[in-house]
Formats: structure tokens, sequence, C-alpha cells
């Protein structure tokens, strides 16, 4: 297949893509008018996975060389996300919205819906299993490869033959072709698939422990994505769940989502191999702006509801003064600075300790520089810092010898 080709097929099936997702915002928003219907569950990551995957693969699939089927497996996954979504919002609309559409084959679309969502995070899976260089961690992996796809056919075939409520959101709506006779698989087949893309998930932390140089770069792109969209799941879900927050899930939800978006788009910066290296500087100021939001809320809080305490026990009322939440403010400005440089400073000394000893002996020598005036003993220093910092296997240093005369000489042999 030529680029121009694998170019105008990716971008075909990334207009289908949108065009479908398109389509389904179009029939939400149509089901929403009538009150009392049940709304999709997974309309918004259906989306955003469709638009996401298929325009990532869009781009990516004609750049890769026709053997590598990692852009076109992107895809499919977007394809899969907007046909899932599609008949999803289909069936919502001429089942239970507006039942007496002359629109056809809603049931069609209900059954599709019913078994569609497997192969669609079955397709996730092999992403996950050959990124970034399209091949499997290992040959140990293969037997794991052919499992996931015996598992996902089967997967799908008992989840469109399974009777009772269709478990992908579609409400009260019930697989029109299940066999009544048979019981659900439909629990079973999540565990399943849930189970694989764990496992999936797994090999690329394996890969990472494994890998150098440039494939430790692309990994880390998609570890730093994976990450972010577990401790946004954690917050949204878990955690404001268990302690009643509401606003605490919405703080959650942002980088939930933010990571679900982030995921392809990481892949994608990974496999076109585009300013790799800048994901350590990005995975560092996460951890340093993220540690000092968190500390900073504690103190806060913790600083609003101590002072609440000491003045509903002084004066007895519960209402506190605008003036607590004033100091409470102006505590964290004047801590900002100096525990982001504490924070910092930590972070590099337990997570990049090579660059926080190189930066050390670079200030060290910048210091002694000041006062040197020995050109042999600064010539010594200054190949002894190269060896620490960069640490390379040779170090040598030639200085030109500067014969010409200076001004001040020259004036005084013409005086002379």
């Amino acid at each position: 297949m030529s680029r121009r080709t694998a170019t105008r097929i990716a971008w075909s099936l990334w207009g289908l893509s949108l065009a479908l997702t398109a389509l389904s915002l179009l029939l939400l928003a149509r089901s929403i008018s009538h009150p009392g219907v049940h709304v999709f569950d997974h309309w918004l990551d259906s989306t955003l996975a469709a638009i996401v995957f298929s325009t990532v693969g869009a781009v990516i699939a004609p750049r890769t060389p026709s053997h590598n089927p990692i852009g076109w497996l992107f895809c499919a996954v977007g394809l899969l996300f907007a046909v899932t979504h599609f008949s999803a919002e289909y069936a919502i609309y001429t089942l239970l919205a507006a039942p007496g559409s002359p629109l056809p084959g809603g049931e069609a679309a209900a059954w599709f819906t019913s078994w569609l969502w497997v192969p669609q995070l079955g397709s996730v899976v092999f992403v996950v299993l050959l990124f970034p260089d399209s091949q499997l961690p290992s040959r140990s992996w293969r037997w794991f490869a052919w499992l996931s796809v015996l598992l996902v056919l089967l997967g799908a075939l008992l989840c469109a033959l399974s009777p009772g409520p269709i478990s992908v959101g579609l409400g009260p709506i019930r697989n029109p072709l299940g066999v009544e006779s048979l019981p659900s698989f439909i629990k079973v087949v999540e565990r399943v698939v849930n189970t694989l893309l764990f496992a999936a998930v797994i090999s690329l932390f394996i890969r990472l422990r494994r890998a150098r140089g440039l494939e430790r770069q692309q990994i880390k792109w998609f570890v730093y994505a994976t990450a972010l969209t577990i401790c946004g799941g954690i917050l949204t879900y878990p955690v404001s769940e268990a302690i009643g927050s509401l606003w605490l899930k919405w703080i959650g939800f942002v980088p939930f989502i933010l990571g679900v978006m982030a995921i392809p788009i990481s892949m994608g910066i990974a496999i076109l191999r585009y300013r790799l290296y800048d994901i350590d500087i990005l995975i560092n100021r996460t951890l340093v702006y993220g540690s000092l939001t968190a500390m900073l809320a504690v103190v806060y809080f913790g600083g609003v509801a101590t002072t609440q305490s000491i003045f509903r026990a002084l004066t007895g009322q519960e209402q506190q003064p605008q003036l607590a939440v004033v100091v409470s403010t102006l505590v964290i400005a004047a801590l900002f600075s100096p525990l982001r440089r504490r924070i910092q400073g930590f972070i590099d000394r337990r997570f990049y300790r090579r660059n926080y000893d190189a930066r050390r002996t670079l200030e060290a020598f910048s210091a002694k520089l000041k006062d040197e005036t020995d050109l042999a003993a600064l010539r010594e220093d200054l190949v002894s810092v190269i060896g620490e910092t960069m640490q390379p296997t040779h170090v040598s240093l030639w200085l030109r010898p500067d014969h010409r005369p200076t001004r001040s000489g020259g004036n005084r042999e013409r005086r002379g």
C-alpha cells in the first residue's frame, strides 16, 4: 500500500468515525428532549474515544511502515467506539424516546450494542499489547495474544445470545435476540475483558523495566497518561463517594477525562517520536505541583477548620468571620514559594538524583570559578566537572595559545 492510499483510507475512516459520532450526539439531544428517557451511560467517554483514537490513527497510519499495524488498530478502535455509540443512541431513540417513529431497525441496533463493546475493548487490549513498536513484549506473550483473540470472539458470541437487559448503558432495553433458556454471561465477559486489559497494561510496565533509551521514553508517555487517568478515576468514584464530597468528584473528574484523552494522544506522540524527552519535564512538574496543591489544600482547609473551632469555642457562634478565610489565603500565598522549592528539591533528590548531583556540581564549579585565577587548576576542575556530570568515556581539553601581543605590551615596545 502506497502512502497516498494509506492516507486516503485512514482519513476516510476518521471522517466516518466523526460522522457517526455527530449523528450519535444529535440522537442524544433528541432523546434528552423527551422527559424521563434513559440517557446512554457512556456517551461522553465514547465520544472522546472515537474522536481521539480515530484522529491519532489517521495521523499515525500513513507515517508508519506497511507491516506496522499499530496505526490501523487506532483507526479500528475509534471506529468501533463510534459504531457502538451510534447503535446505542439509535436504539434508545427508536425504542424509548420515540417508539412510534418511522425509523426502522431499533431492535437490530440494540442487538449490535449488546456485543460490539467486546471487540471494542479487545482492540484496545491489542493496542496496548503492541505498543510502541507493533511487537509483542516477548515470544512468551504469543499465547496471551491468541488467548485474547479467542476470548474476545467467544465473549462477543455469548453477549449476543445472553438474555435480559443490555449491560452497556441502555437502561430497560433488553437483548432482542437473547436466548431465554441460557444464563446471562455479561458479567463474566466483563470480568474477562477487564482482566485481559489489565494484563496488557502490566506487559507495558514489564517493557518499561527492560527498556532503555528511546523505547523507555516512549513507554513513559503512556505510563504518565495512564497514571493521570487512574488518579482521576480514584478521586472521582471511590474516594468522593466514600466521603460524600461532590466538589472532590468534580475535581477528580477533570484529570480523569484529560487522562482518557491523553492515553491515545501520548501513544501517538511516542510512536511518532515527537519531543519524546519532554516527558521527564512533564512528570517532574506534575509531581511538584500535584504535591504542592495537595499540601496547600490540606493547610488551607485545616486552617479554616481550626479557626472555626477556636472561634466557636471562644464566642459560641457557629459562623466564622470572613477574616479567617482571608488569613488562611495569605498563609497559603506566603507558603507557596518556599514550599515549592522544598518539594522540588526533595523530588529531584529522590527521583532525579543524577540530574540533581550534576546541577549541584555545576553550581559548586560556578562558585569556585569566581575566585580561581590559576589556569592550570581551573583546567583540572573543568575536566573533573565534565567527567562527573556528563560521564564521557574520554575527556581532553585543548586551549589555543594566544601569541598576539597585548595592546599595553605593544605600546611599551614602541615607546622603548
